[in-house]
């Protein structure tokens, strides 16, 4: 399986992350999420999931940052548009770190695409797509342990790239 997420000079467009412009943010939280094209997913693939986390944030505050949860992505949507965290209500979200109780920000963002906001310089976020033999019991909102858990048993295949994004 591959995951391919359009780049500018090799670099996350800005307008998915902390540059983007108002219209493309909220409570000045970039909230649009950026297109992925999945390809040869493997024969018995029911659903897709993904998780979007910035590795490099554990020493800027202790721990990996949650940027994304998504699961029960249809197979047939094998390209995710721009945007679909936000339009698309066809598959499951769950939380992001912006939802925990260091943060607790509003429900649109903590539910959601939460863009790059790195304190400075490059920081590389981790795209992981699963391609899952079922569609999984959770529902919006849940917390990446469960996600480990309930997926432990279903993945077919996987694929992973790091997108930076820079300040």
């Amino acid at each position: 399986m591959q995951i391919e997420v359009p780049l500018d000079k090799g670099f996350l467009p800005a307008k998915y992350g902390a540059k983007a412009s108002a219209e493309f943010q909220l409570d000045d939280h970039p909230i649009v999420s950026f297109p992925i094209n999945i390809q040869d997913a493997p024969v018995g693939t029911q659903t897709f999931a993904l998780s979007l986390i910035d590795f490099d944030a554990v020493p800027v505050c202790g721990f990996a940052w949650i940027h994304w949860l998504a699961c029960n992505i249809p197979v047939e949507l094998n390209h995710l548009p721009e945007d679909a965290s936000q339009t698309l209500h066809n598959f499951i979200q769950g939380n992001n770190s912006a939802a925990g109780s260091l943060v607790h920000g509003p429900e649109e963002i903590c539910h959601c695409y939460l863009g790059p906001r790195p304190p400075e310089g490059v920081h590389n976020y981790t795209l992981t797509v699963y391609a899952l033999d079922t569609e999984l019991p959770l529902k919006n909102g849940y917390w990446l342990n469960e996600f480990r858990e309930t997926i432990k048993e279903h993945v077919l295949a996987k694929a992973k790239i790091d997108l930076p994004y820079e300040m």
